[in-house]
């Protein structure tokens, strides 16, 4: 680390790029995407995308959906009204109303709610939100960080561990003292230099108090579990005194240092970069690119070569060099005896050194100390003097001359070759392919463990930190110029001035340096100034280190290593035991999300829905090239024509938490969140079933103890209950959220309403007159409640609010309601080991076989046409299938929608005579479930034969291109070695699904094409060997 008084030059090196992507790739693959779009095609992307159902030309198709409002009078922070009649379809702005304001002001959000939890347990969760910039809103990225913290943290709470996750926001010093400098030019005419300092960090603060809350309530909207009391910015008074002191302790044990280096300068911000802010595009030639403060776009991407006359000789040197401007400060030349400078008339020594490229150019170079880190380095080694020549505004200096004092750096190149070119001392110009830098807005576990190799070979490598920012806006550097001293106050500084120089404090006159120190050194003291300290709190001992620190994988040098390198160095203790990182958020298009590309997406408009003409507005009001505004217009146009459809927080962060978040970067498509709203709305129909079952009862239900699974099928849906909760907790442990909700997802449509649900309909109809059948009616409210009640505890941490309004409509039915905590985020958290009794891993197993027969036997209705008709159907299987069949009968009675199920082993099998039965009729229609077992169903009447051969025909004519485009692209992704396996394996499973498909559709084109002899009596192998040669004639 060092601070002080830098030198402030440009420079046009800087340290190799962070990225393992080559730059050069980045470009020409952003160039693709934008041509993409531009031209109505669609980029390809690897990331992991939900499966939904587009409309027909790849556009997002959806209809609005009736908006339902919470309309009874419920005073702010009182908890809202659930006795209300149900609304008929799931709507977010009903669902997601009141029930913060209640979360938040009962305190159910805070550590010390920790105390009166009936399952509380001595452990502790803690960790802080990567601090968002106070300078605007959030975007997607920001709400997948908010969506697997609050994931993590909910789920920690319901466990009964003592929970503390603080809020906070960055103070942001470029950026807001960017935006705020952009402002006050617009709205009053007036530059921050027309202003005093004081006056200026006041319209800062007015600002900040006007829009500093804005992300505050996106957080709350996002339904983040935060601490609120506990809230902390970077510029409070008990967080800048923690900044003084870190600076005050690292500067006493010699930590930070002062001292004249060359660091990386931007000119529009007249400050000091960061090397790590800085990225380089790579250029291949010639190359024309725009830089703020220029009408016309500067050339790069050439070298230029020019002569030094040898001063006493007639001979010359020809150096080469990319910024011919920067030769006014030439103070060197390599190789040879002195130069005459041409126009200053210095005399310049000609020395000789190992550093320079002898293949590069000519082989000599110009050594310019104060604007080149390389001649920096050779000034050291060889005492050279080091000349500003290009000031921090980015204009020539007065050590130029008049002629070029006052211009333009890239307006003076052009005069400075002119005047070589007058003095017959230019040599040449070529192309020259460069690096151009460009400023882009263990003991510890780090998870992917892939970038565990990433963070050593960075901090192996890294030079000195640079923590001072010529800026106004920020925590103002506490050392004092004149006799360089630092202290947490003036009084202190004098106090160690006295006692350094043996003089009186009164004697000492003291001015306090204008710079401030870098925004991320604040940032990194986060994990513990938030506790408190340098105070010894009982937040800070009881919090710190924080359990995790989970962010996105971009910040894994700006903010991780500052955070781990000053934790260690002041509390000697890491700031967190695991790093958790997660992907990047990219668009539909594969493009970054980025304000300068104009495609962020605020989550507040996925939440509420927006029209496009906003989305366009929105787009116009920033600040984009003409081509970038272009591209991002086009692309809104493009995919969401008529804007964003209204989708609630908790589908959004449903879909956020679905993908993988350690792996590939994550490409949001808003068809995904909308799936995940139609998920909701298919939980809020299985709650108006439940609840409409319970109240048909006057008898309560049992105890989760007491509730014993009796049926088949009560046995199956608490078994796959029981292995779901199992697969949650293996989830949440490693942290791979998208596990978790691909099982809560799955057991809730696939098992719980798909299967189990429409099994017991039959079962709820039965007349209550025996005590058989009212036994097994409140059996299955018993488990339907508990199935229903814990499925909304396990999606709690995902989808909060849904699933607190569906978890109080249950609770009037509940067998223990007086003693449950008033609120479903603290409920315990459903363990597997509630359910060992429910666990018949038999039943799971044998039911599988069931599926793939009602799956069957649904593909051959639907391809049939048959949509009332209930025909007999024969499964012809072997022994132990015919034993599965007949435990589950009455699901593959229900499901399969059949009038009678006849189950017949073949001759010669070890088949009991119980299931003996008479072989299935001929002409009947077969499907295959597997090679023992096919099923057979018998229409005797009702079918349009000739309709259905041409719907069968057709069919089969538009699954063939299909497998054709399916097998092309298998043949070609075999070719590629680094085509990722999760996507072969995606094609695979495509090609297999479709061409299973196409054989089916075949075999039943056959049989009514050419007659029951094709099918009827024979095998499914001579069906397809007559299927194959049919083929191969054709």
């Amino acid at each position: 680390m060092c601070s002080g008084t830098l030198p402030k030059p440009p420079s046009s090196t800087s340290s190799p790029p962070l990225s393992s992507r080559p730059q050069a790739q980045k470009q020409r693959r952003r160039r693709e995407r934008e041509e993409a779009i531009l031209s109505g095609q669609h980029s390809v992307t690897t990331a992991v995308m939900f499966v939904f159902q587009p409309a027909e030309d790849g556009v997002l198709g959806w209809s609005e959906k009736q908006r339902i409002e919470y309309t009874a009078h419920t005073a702010p922070g009182t908890k809202k009204d659930t006795s209300l009649p149900l609304p008929p379809s799931y709507s977010p702005e009903y669902v997601e109303s009141s029930w913060y304001q209640w979360w938040e002001k009962e305190g159910f959000f805070s550590p010390e709610q920790h105390e009166r939890l009936p399952h509380a347990v001595d452990q502790t969760f803690s960790l802080c939100i990567p601090p968002p910039n106070v300078t605007g809103s959030l975007h997607l990225g920001h709400a997948l960080t908010v969506a697997v913290e609050d994931a993590l943290v909910r789920w920690r709470r319901m466990q009964g561990h003592r929970v503390l996750w603080v809020p906070g926001c960055d103070h942001a010093g470029i950026a807001t003292q960017t935006v705020v400098e952009r402002r006050l030019l617009r709205e009053a005419g007036r530059r921050r230099q027309d202003f005093t300092r004081q006056e200026f960090l006041r319209e800062v603060w007015k600002w900040k108090n006007e829009r500093g809350e804005e992300i505050y309530q996106q957080l709350r909207s996002l339904g983040a579990s935060l601490d609120w009391s506990r809230a902390c910015f970077t510029m409070d008074p008990a967080f800048s005194r923690a900044v003084s002191e870190a600076f005050v302790r690292l500067a006493d044990s010699g930590r930070i240092y002062r001292s004249e280096a060359l660091v990386n300068w931007s000119c529009a911000l007249e400050s000091a970069i960061s090397d790590i802010e800085v990225d380089s595009i790579d250029l291949s030639g010639p190359t024309l690119l725009s830089v703020p403060g220029y009408d016309n776009k500067v050339e790069f991407g050439t070298m230029l070569t020019f002569a030094y006359a040898i001063e006493g000789h007639d001979g010359e040197v020809a150096v080469s060099t990319t910024r011919p401007e920067t030769m006014l400060g030439d103070v060197a030349a390599v190789h040879g005896k002195q130069c005459r400078h041409p126009f200053t008339s210095r005399l310049l020594p000609i020395i000789t050194d190992p550093l320079v490229d002898m293949e590069l150019g000519t082989g000599a170079v110009k050594v310019t100390p104060a604007h080149d880190h390389t001649d920096f380095l050779l000034s050291q080694r060889h005492s050279l003097p080091r000349l500003t020549v290009i000031g921090g505004d980015g204009n020539m200096t007065t050590a130029c001359g008049q002629w070029l004092q006052g211009v333009k750096r890239f307006d003076a190149r052009q005069m400075v070759v002119d005047a070589l070119v007058e003095r017959k001392l230019f040599r040449g110009k070529k192309n020259h392919a460069m690096t151009l830098p460009a400023v882009e807005d263990g003991q510890l576990q780090i998870v992917p463990h892939y970038y565990s190799k990433t963070w050593r070979n960075w901090l192996s490598n890294i030079s000195d930190w640079c923590i001072s920012r010529q800026l106004w806006w920020g925590h103002q550097i506490p050392a004092y110029q004149e006799r360089w001293v630092w202290g947490r106050s003036e009084d202190e500084a004098r106090q160690r001035a006295a006692v350094r120089y043996g003089v009186k404090p009164k004697d000492i006159t003291l001015t306090q340096d204008p710079d401030v120190l870098d925004t991320w050194f604040s940032s990194g003291l986060f994990p513990f100034a938030m506790l408190g300290w340098p105070e010894q709190t009982p937040d800070l001992q009881h919090f710190y280190p924080n359990s995790l620190l989970e962010t996105g994988s971009d910040l894994v040098f700006f903010w991780v290593a500052r955070m781990v390198m000053l934790g260690t160095e002041l509390t000697g203790q890491l700031p967190f035991k695991q790093v958790l990182f997660h992907s990047m958020v990219r668009d539909k298009h594969g493009r970054k999300m980025s304000k300068s590309l104009g495609n962020v997406i605020n989550p507040l408009d996925v939440i509420h829905g927006v029209s496009l003409e906003r989305l366009q507005e929105k787009v116009q009001e920033g600040n984009l090239e003409p081509r970038e505004r272009l591209v991002s217009m086009e692309a809104q146009r493009k995919d969401f024509p008529k804007g964003i459809p209204q989708c609630g927080t908790d589908a959004l962060r449903f879909a956020l938490c679905s993908h993988k978040m350690q792996g590939e970067d994550i490409s949001l498509s808003i068809s995904e969140v909308l799936s995940c709203r139609h998920f909701c709305n298919k939980m809020w129909q299985t709650l108006k079933f439940t609840l409409g079952v319970l109240g048909d009862s006057s008898t309560p239900v049992t105890t989760l103890e007491q509730t014993a699974a009796v049926g088949s099928m009560e046995r199956w849906v608490c078994s796959r209950l029981y292995s779901t909760v199992l697969q949650c907790e293996q989830g949440l442990e490693a942290s791979e959220l998208h596990t978790v909700t691909s099982a809560l997802h799955s057991f809730w449509v696939h098992s719980l309403c798909d299967v189990y649900m429409e099994c017991v309909k039959p079962v709820l109809a039965l007349p209550p007159d025996t005590e058989q059948n009212v036994g097994a009616q409140q059996g299955v409210r018993s488990v339907l409640f508990h199935c229903v009640s814990m499925s909304l505890a396990l999606l709690s941490p995902f989808m909060p609010f849904i699933t607190e309004e569906l978890w109080q409509r249950l609770q009037p039915f509940s067998p223990a309601a007086a003693a449950v905590p008033p609120t479903l985020c603290l409920q315990p958290y459903p363990r597997s080991s509630q359910l060992a009794h429910w666990h018949f891993p038999d039943e799971e197993r044998d039911f599988l076989l069931v599926q793939e027969v009602i799956r069957a036997a649904r593909s051959l209705r639907a391809q049939c046409g048959m949509t009332k008709e209930k025909p007999a159907m024969w499964a012809v299987c072997s022994p132990s299938q015919a034993q599965v069949l007949l435990h589950f009968g009455s699901a593959v009675w229900t499901l399969s929608r059949i009038s009678s199920l006849h189950i017949h082993c073949p001759d010669g099998a070890e088949c009991p005579p119980a299931l003996l039965s008479t072989p299935p009729p001929t002409g009947s229609l077969v499907a295959v479930v597997d090679h023992t077992c096919q099923l057979h169903l018998h229409i005797q009447s009702g079918v349009d034969v000739d309709k259905r051969v041409q719907q069968l025909s057709l069919r089969r004519d538009r699954l063939l291109p299909k497998l054709e485009q399916l097998l092309l692209r298998q043949q070609e992704q075999d070719s590629q070695s680094k085509v990722p396996a999760h996507i072969r394996e995606q094609t695979d499973s495509k090609f297999l699904n479709v061409r299973t498909c196409f054989i089916f559709t075949s075999i039943l084109y056959l049989q009514r094409d050419v007659g029951p002899a094709a099918g009827g009596d024979n095998t499914i192998e001579e069906q397809l060997k007559l299927l194959q040669e049919t083929q191969t004639a054709e």
